[in-house]
């Protein structure tokens, strides 16, 4: 069984770890999260930032994963609400539009590293405000960037995607298995 370091303390992102059958050691990060107006540059640079952390702690002989998602309407960054208000209100934003989700996927191994952006497009359907309350009142919407998830009750917000649903969801797998064979992680 393949044996990866995650830096980062997601549960949505160990899942989908252990769904490859893979075994995971989890090792958060403290770096400090960057921001900015260039999304594609803010979630490159936390992934690796997050990564730097870990692989500069423990070493790169077994992989390093990291990774930061964001959600972009139009230009703005939607991170993870603050609150109940704040989830309100990136879900009337997000109602019956197209966003983007970004993700930062950095992988570490024997010394190298290697980082890219995945991008999914996401459509809401129209949402009435009662339908938001309700939502936001779950609680779910409070540790996930863009204020839902797509793998739990907010799977009911989202009308269609185009890209890949583990994106979504937080690391996009295709692409990460497809960056351990280039960085030269075998058995992935």
């Amino acid at each position: 069984m393949m044996r990866v370091r995650l830096a980062s303390g997601s549960p949505r992102r160990l899942e989908l770890l252990h769904q490859l059958g893979t075994e995971v050691d989890v090792c958060t990060s403290n770096f400090a999260e960057v921001g900015g107006d260039n999304a594609e540059k803010v979630v490159a640079a936390n992934a690796l930032g997050k990564g730097r952390v870990v692989a500069g702690k423990l070493g790169t002989e077994i992989p390093v994963i990291a990774a930061d998602t964001v959600v972009v309407l139009e230009q703005e960054i939607l991170g993870k609400p603050a609150d109940r208000s704040e989830a309100a209100a990136m879900l009337r934003k997000l109602s019956g539009r197209m966003h983007r989700v970004l993700t930062g996927v950095a992988v570490f191994y024997n010394d190298r590293e290697l980082v890219e952006v995945a991008e999914t497009k996401v459509w809401f359907r129209s949402l009435s405000q009662a339908e938001i309350l309700a939502y936001t009142a779950t609680g779910e919407p409070l540790d996930k960037a863009g204020a839902y998830g797509i793998q739990g009750r907010g799977a009911i917000l989202v009308e269609k995607i185009e890209g890949c649903y583990n994106n979504v969801v937080g690391l996009p797998l295709t692409r990460l298995y497809q960056m351990m064979a280039q960085i030269g992680v075998r058995g992935f």
